[in-house]
């Protein structure tokens, strides 16, 4: 069984085209600039890549043109579209009606669109995206894999906000987590490793954005991310946890509307607002390293926030039994995996330093000091594989 991994953003739309009976990726891409001018990247194993630059007016354009390569007598990795047993699509929010993994049809497709008030950023692409496919592939059965879905065992008292309850009645404001797909993951592989169905397991997806996720036996207990994704530890543009004082204060003194504040809150803060250097983490290292003290407070800062969320959740666990770093920082920068393990060893969170920083970039590492308490990795996350096997086992 084949199964296409669609993962649609605003102006571009990220494609993998899955083998379920193997595993194997057989081809994969981008298109990128849609509604602009359009450009499409594909990729096979073992041959050269393609580019090429292409009319995409709409997402239903650019699904079209992946198809279209898909099955090229030269480019393509299938005789047809028929081959394509089901398309799995990336969904940041399910809200709290869609709790796993499910069928999408027209009842699922108008619940995401009542819920983009809470979704802006990620809702709309998702949808066009979905339709787009629907409409392309009418024939074919389409499942959305939420990031949300798994944090759907989190308990209230992990969720609920202390507002007044009657708001969460009305606007179900409530903690909904994201990156679910990714933690989930990579605590599986970490399970797998350790042989232990009730392990107790903290994952850090750290990379441009940041969450911190605790599990015990595969299921999520808490997560650092909240309402939005604003909420946890900075992130590169993002601010993370700050009084609410803070916004209404800075909205007032500067005089900005509330879109305006939502903006520099999500866009302008992070290790972008304090380094005033970057939002790529190796920049401000680097920045850092030659001696630009905002940089180095910017790190800092990240370093401490996730310290004390990782502490407050071996707390909220009573132990833990591995600790995992996955994403674009947490797989590839050992220095920061370095700076985030320092003095934690009271906690039973013991790293080799030799073998951190020798490791290899996006590849899955054990990097425990030997009689360490806590056994930490560095695990690749793989959320695109997640999808196409929740596909698979929907529509198997």
């Amino acid at each position: 069984m084949k199964i296409l991994v669609v993962n649609a953003g605003s102006s571009s739309l990220k494609y993998q085209l899955f083998d379920m009976e193997t595993g194997d990726v057989l081809a994969k891409g981008i298109c990128e600039r849609i509604g602009i001018d359009g450009a499409i990247t594909h990729k096979r194993p073992g041959k050269e890549k393609y580019y090429t630059e292409a009319s995409l007016g709409d997402h239903k354009a650019a699904i079209e043109l992946v198809l279209k390569i898909l099955c090229d007598s030269q480019l393509g990795v299938i005789s047809s579209v028929d081959e394509i047993s089901a398309v799995g699509h990336r969904v940041a929010h399910g809200g709290e009606l869609l709790r796993e993994s499910s069928i999408i049809g027209e009842k699922e497709l108008e619940y995401l669109e009542s819920i983009v008030e809470i979704n802006p950023l990620h809702g709309p692409p998702a949808i066009s995206g979905i339709r787009a496919c629907k409409s392309v592939m009418p024939n074919v059965t389409h499942v959305g894999v939420f990031d949300t879905s798994y944090y759907s065992t989190v308990e209230e008292k992990a969720y609920i906000y202390p507002i007044p309850y009657e708001l969460y009645e009305k606007y179900k404001i409530r903690r909904y987590g994201f990156h679910g797909t990714s933690h989930r993951f990579v605590c599986a592989k970490a399970m797998e490793i350790l042989g232990k169905k009730d392990a107790k397991v903290i994952t850090c997806h750290l990379g441009n954005g940041s969450s911190i996720t605790a599990s015990i036996g595969g299921k999520a207990v808490d997560t650092s991310m909240g309402f939005t994704p604003q909420e946890g530890v900075p992130m590169g543009t993002r601010s993370g946890s700050v009084d609410p004082t803070v916004v209404t204060y800075i909205m007032k003194k500067e005089g900005l509307t509330a879109d305006e504040t939502e903006k520099l809150l999500n866009s302008k803060s992070g290790l972008l607002g304090v380094s005033g250097v970057s939002s790529d983490c190796r920049d401000v290292l680097e920045a850092q390293n030659a001696g630009n003290k905002r940089a180095g407070l910017a790190m800092d800062i990240l370093v401490h926030y996730v310290k004390k969320i990782i502490g407050s959740y071996i707390a909220e666990m009573n132990g833990l039994d591995a600790l995992v770093f996955t994403a674009g920082i947490g797989e590839n920068d050992g220095v920061v995996r370095e700076m985030l393990c320092k003095d934690l060893s009271y906690l039973g969170i013991e790293i080799d330093s030799e073998i951190n920083l020798k490791s290899e970039r996006g590849v899955q590492v054990e990097i425990t000091k030997p009689g360490a308490k806590v056994r930490t990795f560095a695990i690749p996350t793989n959320e695109e594989y997640m999808i196409a096997l929740d596909t698979y086992n929907l529509v198997k």
